[in-house]
This record gives structure tokens, sequence and C-alpha cells, in this order.
């Protein structure tokens, strides 16, 4: 029943463009640089809301140890994306082939 459904929604759609994997790697690689950019921007954000509440605390110890958790949570989240994207970056290159070129001009691998 579920798949005479499916069929039937299936056979209800226009015609179109098929997406191709070279538009597929565009689109993921996008998505994933968008990701790291914002992901390190908050980080970012959060290591100077830190160092402010910091400046702003005084001599509160209780507002000083919040402010260094914060900036320990903060630094620890940057390792934490900057580590991922180090990772997604290396499986990429290697899915490639990118990763065994030892010179590369503009993309071209000139040695492999």
């Amino acid at each position: 029943m579920f798949l005479s459904i499916f069929s039937t929604i299936l056979a209800a759609l226009p015609p179109g463009k098929p997406i191709t994997f070279d538009e597929l790697d565009i689109l993921v690689a996008r998505v994933a640089t968008f990701v790291m950019v914002t992901s390190v921007l908050l980080a970012i954000i959060f290591i100077v809301r830190a160092g402010v509440t910091w400046m702003m605390a005084g001599a509160d110890t209780k507002k000083v140890d919040d402010a260094k958790a914060q900036l320990k949570s903060g630094i620890i989240g940057a390792f934490v994306v900057l580590g991922v994207g180090v990772i997604i970056n290396t499986i990429a290159a290697v899915v490639t082939r990118e990763f065994f070129c030892q010179f590369s001009v503009l993309g071209i691998c000139l040695v492999p």
C-alpha cells in the first residue's frame, strides 16, 4: 500500500533536470563552509563575551569564576569546530584524491 502511494506521488512530479554528483559536491561544500564559518564566528563571539564579562566582574570572585568557565568553554568549542573542519577537509581530499598529490598548480595535480 505504501509503495503504491509513493509511486503515485512520484508519477505526479513534473519532469526536471536531474541533480548530478558535481552539483551535489558543490552544494555539500557550500553548506560545510557556511557551517564552519558560522561556528568559528560564534566561538569568537563567545570568547569575546567571556572576556568582557571577566573585565566587568571586578572583585566579585563568583563572576570571575563564571567568566573563566565561559572562556574555557569558548576555547574548547573553537578547537572542536576547527578540528572537525580539519577532519572534513582531510576526508574530502582523500575522496577526491587531492590528498595524494605532491605538487599541484591551480587545482591540477602535476606530480602524483
